[in-house]
């Protein structure tokens, strides 16, 4: 507790503060001591010092001897100065006096029970305003910035304009020594005292002013010879007697050491030894100065031979039997060449290690190994930490991206033999047309699995398409070397009588019947069974066998795949019942060809190529290079800008044309050969069809911004075909209106997948 000024104690003698409260008694000349060692013990129980108590003590005896006239003065003041004078001595003390009752103005000046608060620290010295160690931003809304000692608003002081301080600042002397007091708002003039010690710690002096830190001290410990001790105490008996606890603690050690259980520490090499175990280099002088940065980076960047490769079973002298060569591996292996071979020697058996003979290649060995410390570069690779998952791109579900074929819904048998082609009705989608090994072509009715026509060819369906025109009910089926325009007579009745019409005047009007024209002839056909007598097909002979037959988008063209090497590919126009030959030499054995659905482009895939050429200019516009050992077949994208490729090697690419002639993406998730692609007329889907009896539906979204790659998920592996002799899935299409897709495998029957 802070000491008391002598203010306080005479304070304190004769005055009183508030109404509640008593100040101390003053002492009378008929006081007794008793009453004065009861007043002193009381006052240090409160938390006086004896110091304090007793300078109070003495002013008070001073102050009745001086002037006795003023106790009674005092005893007949009122109890507004007693509280105007106890509020100046606190002020300026800050010890508040408390008492249980107030003050009796009587000549007896009983003493009373009296309290003191003994909280005070010198951090809350002068503080008026009791809000705490709070921010005082938190008063800025209101119109006070505190309380004081008795709950009273302290109210804000007001603000000086800038004329106030600039006249203040010209005018006051300790103008320099103010600052402002956040709580109170006030200016405080600081003392020498603060502004010393503030000089002191921006000059990184100790604060303490006049502290000395070097001051004198007693040397006791000294390299003078003293003749007594600093110290006379005589020594501890335990200084001398060996101790208990060590002992048992060096017995335990010993046993340990015994027993094998510790170990002794290893001795560090000697710097002779450590200097003796070095490695110099053996071209620099014995005592080198400083090393240059060409010998420094030498240093860094030096990195150690690889080691030899360790002996393994076949290099023993008794090695296993499967490891010895017999005479026809004995004699290949002398007739490659040296630098062929999977080993330069020959495995040998001998009875004991003994009777092995010295090595005949060591030199040579020697000598390559010192070519490769000498010669062969040696480089450090850096091993990367990369998640396996980082490098994934960052896929969507494929629940977010229905709808798309899930569930096999229908089965279509009536084949007897293996279902090579199909083709749908590109209008409506109600009709579906099938070729089979066993010679005919079926119409089914999509949604019932009705057999709605079947027409009889003779021989083998190799390929079947629809005509996109959707006033025309036509179906070009390639059998043997015969290709027919079948007149379905299926469907509408108007677009059946429409067909009808316009087949006879394509037959009255054209004058190339019969007539071999690019080793095509054109004839016609009324006796196709299961087709009425009435309705004229056309029949396209030609010399070798067909391979392919496909449609172009308008209905009016299509090409044909033969294998008669140059005239392989031949383009037929219906509406003039003419052939033509584009191609005078092929590059190539021709496997499938396919139009482009708004631009004059033919795309003619080889066994590993496909060429892009312009109908328009007959030149050669682009060729892509697809990485597949044998294309199988191709499907072009509904917007023309993408096209993939799938291969009897178990791949299926993805090109994009716009952005490069090499695969965009390459999918191996076929086991067996890919028979069939096909692209959705409308829905983001295309799927690839296999022998290994799996059909992968993928999520393809182009997008019309060319800064954008389109996105590809693959979303289901559909399955219901039975493989027979090797084969399973040989075709597939996609429904023009709807999501589903249907198969034809080589169990002779037809599978429709639905949503």
């Amino acid at each position: 507790m802070p000491k008391r000024r002598s203010s306080t104690a005479k304070s304190t003698s004769s005055t009183v503060s508030g109404e509640n409260n008593t100040a101390l008694p003053k002492k009378e000349d008929d006081d007794t001591d008793e009453d004065e060692e009861k007043l002193k013990s009381r006052l240090f129980a409160e938390g006086y010092d004896d110091d304090e108590s007793d300078e109070g003590d003495n002013e008070e005896d001073d102050d009745e001897e001086e002037d006795t006239d003023e106790d009674d003065e005092s005893d007949s003041e009122d109890d507004d100065d007693d509280d105007e004078l106890l509020r100046e001595s606190s002020d300026d003390d800050h010890d508040v006096v408390y008492a249980s009752e107030r003050p009796s103005h009587s000549k007896s000046h009983s003493r009373r029970n009296i309290t003191a608060d003994t909280c005070d620290s010198s951090d809350e010295e002068d503080l008026r305003n009791t809000i705490g160690n709070i921010p005082v931003s938190w008063y800025d809304d209101q119109d006070h910035i505190g309380y004081d000692w008795e709950g009273t608003k302290i109210g804000k002081p007001a603000k000086k304009s800038e004329i106030d301080q600039f006249l203040e600042k010209v005018e006051d002397p300790d103008y320099w020594r103010k600052v402002r007091d956040k709580q109170t708002g006030q200016d405080v003039v600081l003392t020498d005292e603060q502004i010393a010690t503030l000089m002191n710690i921006q000059r990184g002096r100790y604060p303490t002013i006049g502290y000395n830190p070097y001051q004198p001290f007693v040397d006791f410990v000294s390299s003078q010879h003293e003749i007594h001790p600093i110290s006379n105490r005589p020594e501890d008996k335990r200084s001398f007697v060996p101790s208990a606890d060590e002992r048992r603690m060096v017995g335990r050690m010993v046993h340990a050491i015994k027993m094998g259980w510790a170990k002794p520490k290893k001795v560090k090499p000697t710097d002779e030894e450590v200097e003796a175990k070095r490695y110099y280099d053996l071209w620099t002088a014995e005592e080198s100065e400083q090393k240059t940065k060409t010998e420094m980076a030498r240093i860094k960047m030096h990195f150690p031979a690889p080691k030899v490769a360790l002996p393994g079973h076949d290099e023993s002298y008794n090695p296993p039997p499967e490891y010895l060569l017999s005479p026809e591996e004995l004699k290949r292996w002398e007739e490659t060449e040296p630098e062929d071979r999977r080993r330069n020697f020959i495995p040998q058996k001998f009875p004991s290690l003994r009777e092995v003979p010295a090595y005949a290649r060591f030199i040579n060995e020697r000598f390559d190994r010192c070519l490769d410390l000498y010669l062969a570069h040696r480089q450090q690779k850096t091993k990367l930490d990369v998640d396996p998952k980082d490098l994934l791109p960052e896929l969507p579900r494929p629940q977010d991206l229905h709808p798309f074929p899930t569930t096999l819904s229908l089965l279509y048998k009536g084949h007897t033999g293996m279902v090579r082609a199909l083709s749908m009705e590109p209008s409506v989608g109600q009709l579906m047309a099938s070729g089979s090994d066993d010679g005919t072509v079926r119409v089914w009715e999509i949604g019932t699995g009705r057999c709605v026509k079947t027409l009889t060819l003779g021989a083998p369906i190799s390929s079947l398409m629809w005509c996109p025109n959707a006033k025309m009910a036509l179906v070009a089926a390639a059998s043997a070397n015969n290709v027919f325009i079948i007149n379905i007579e299926c469907g509408d009745r108007l677009v059946v009588s429409e067909t009808l019409t316009a087949m006879n005047n394509f037959i009255e009007n054209s004058d190339q019947l019969n007539v071999a024209q690019a080793s095509v002839t054109w004839s016609t056909v009324n006796d196709l069974t299961g087709s009425s007598p009435a309705v004229s097909h056309l029949k396209l002979t030609f010399e070798t066998e067909i391979k392919q037959v496909t449609w172009h988008a308008k209905g009016d063209y299509f090409a044909t795949v033969t294998s008669n090497g140059a005239r392989s590919v031949v383009v037929h126009q219906l509406s003039k019942l003419k052939s033509q030959a584009p191609f005078q030499k092929n590059k190539g054995s021709v496997q499938t060809v396919a139009f482009h659905q708004t631009r004059p482009l033919l795309f003619v895939a080889t066994q590993k190529h496909v060429r892009v050429y312009n109908l328009a200019t007959l030149q050669l516009a682009k060729k892509l290079l697809s990485n597949i050992r044998w294309i199988s077949s191709i499907a072009i994208h509904p917007k023309g800008d993408n096209l993939i490729i799938g291969g009897y090697d178990c791949r299926l690419t993805w090109f994009d044309l716009d952005l490069s002639t090499k695969p965009y993406k390459t999918f191996r998730h076929h086991k067996s050969a890919v028979r069939s692609v096909a692209y959705h007329p409308h829905y983001p889907l295309f799927a690839s069809s296999s022998d290994d009896g799996s059909v992968m539906v993928y999520h393809g979204r182009v997008y019309s911004d060319l800064l954008q790659n389109p996105q590809i998920v693959p979303v289901k592996i559909l399955r219901g075909h039975k493989t027979t002799d090797g084969l399973c899935v040989l075709s597939c299409a996609f429904h023009p209106k709807q999501p589903w897709l249907v198969t034809a495998g080589a169990d002779s029957t037809l599978a429709l997948y639905t949503y």
